[in-house]
């Protein structure tokens, strides 16, 4: 991660530097927000809530791959236009006989989530550590990444019920993939080592009228399983696997620093996602998954002076929703 970012994430109004009340500028490489002598927090201005969510966004993989929505409130519509599988007819010379072709509009409704990050630091630790004063934006750093990570994490394996305080919280992808989307059965559980004959039995999974697009399509695998393909296309011996499988980013070779690695897998993009369930991989065009944002984030530092000890807190609304459950096909084992 370059510097820069850590600077960005810094510069969100993620704290306050020199003490409590203190009030920096946002765009110096410090947090700018309500200045009071014990709650140093507000709803950020447009500018800072717009860096907090770059930052957020920068440091997630699946959600810098999918369509990403900034909400002005916790609801939001977004319109939706469906055209039927086959709409051409044959034409006869000097008939006016017609059929139209049925289009429908319908809507998508993305809901936000109202989540919270809460930690605590010692004042003495503050005071103590070699890092002096800069320990407090360094912590600030490295609780925005763990945030960004556990939104990824929510946003995919969600479930929105049951007893996981966390998974509960709302519905993710994987769970609005295998509810609506379109299983290939002939991907089983016998045998944990994934196949590229798997990925095109998930491909005559997707439904005809998608397929015509299948350029635009993307698999989606996590780590285990990426690597269970891998090894096996290395382990045979019939072809060559640099054929097969090329690695690229973006549609550029080769591989750059910092970007997340894919492979291209019977002339379709692989993308590696760590958060993805294990012996799942999915297809899907990836604007098809939607991530909404509200803009307004709240950022809170208190003292506890009976604690001896700074409080944090951030207040974000949060919300993912599948476009076109139909237009995914996903194989698990």
């Amino acid at each position: 991660m370059s510097d820069e970012i850590l600077e960005k994430a810094a510069a969100t109004g993620s704290v306050v530097s020199g003490g409590i009340g203190g009030v920096t500028n946002p765009t110096s490489g410090t947090l700018g927000v309500v200045d009071s002598t014990t709650d140093d927090g507000g709803i950020l201005n447009p500018e800072q809530s717009r860096q907090f969510i770059e930052y957020i966004w920068e440091q997630q993989v699946l959600a810098r791959d999918g369509r990403r929505v900034t909400m002005r409130s916790n609801t939001a519509e977004l319109e939706k236009l469906n055209v039927g599988e086959r709409v051409i007819r044959a034409a006869n010379q000097a008939d006016a006989t017609y059929t139209n072709a049925d289009v429908a509009f319908t809507k998508v409704d993305v809901t936000t989530k109202k989540i919270r990050l809460d930690w605590e630091v010692s004042t003495e630790a503050l005071e103590d550590n070699i890092e002096g004063a800069q320990l407090e934006d360094h912590l600030v750093r490295s609780m925005t990444r763990a945030f960004a990570n556990d939104l990824e994490d929510l946003a995919i394996n969600g479930t929105g019920s049951g007893t996981n305080s966390f998974l509960s919280i709302m519905e993710g992808f994987h769970a609005k993939e295998t509810a609506g989307g379109n299983q290939a059965a002939s991907v089983t559980s016998s045998g944990s080592t994934w196949t590229v004959q798997d990925l095109q039995d998930i491909i005559l999974a997707m439904p005809r009228k998608f397929r015509g697009s299948r350029s635009a399509m993307k698999f989606y695998a996590g780590s285990p399983t990426l690597s269970s393909l891998l090894n096996q296309l290395a382990q045979t011996g019939n072809f060559s696997s640099e054929r097969i499988v090329e690695r690229i980013v973006d549609g550029t070779v080769p591989q750059t620093v910092g970007a997340p690695i894919q492979y291209r897998v019977l002339g379709l993009p692989i993308l590696e996602v760590p958060y993805l369930p294990d012996n799942y991989v999915s297809l899907t065009f990836p604007e098809n998954r939607i991530w909404g944002f509200q803009r307004d984030v709240t950022v809170h530092r208190e003292f506890k002076p009976k604690k001896d000890t700074v409080e944090y807190t951030v207040f974000v609304r949060f919300g993912v929703q599948i476009e076109e459950t139909d237009a995914v096909a996903y194989g698990s084992k």
